[in-house]
């Protein structure tokens, strides 16, 4: 009876290391980088008004130094209601969530400019 007791357990311990090992191996996702996942956001959405070679005549958010520059003020504008003085993009409709998610986790990821 001590020896079934004792391989349920090792049976239990083994399930339940497998279980964590595979949550935390779950949590590890890649990074998000300026040039896979935050330029096509911008070339997408704010074109032409902050593309200068689109005709854009406001602040230009057209390299990387510049979007990471004014990531604060980008996220607090994208976070706006249309109507909202400040919401961007303007005369557009409000950016998904997902979209606005994606400006908020490449700032909290380090805000990387390539993949490396």
């Amino acid at each position: 009876m001590r020896k079934l007791l004792l391989l349920i357990g090792l049976a239990v311990s083994a399930l339940l290391l497998t279980q964590c090992r595979s949550g935390r191996a779950a949590k590890t996702q890649r990074h998000l980088n300026y040039v896979s996942d935050i330029q096509p956001l911008v070339a997408n959405k704010c074109t032409p008004c902050h593309i200068p070679d689109k005709g854009g005549k406001v602040e230009a958010l057209n390299t990387y130094t510049s979007v990471k520059s004014h990531i604060d003020d980008i996220i607090r504008r994208i976070e706006l209601n249309p109507g909202e003085k400040g919401y961007m993009p303007f005369k557009k409709p409000k950016l998904s969530d997902s979209a606005i998610n994606v400006f908020k986790q490449w700032k909290t990821d380090g805000m990387l400019e390539n993949a490396d």
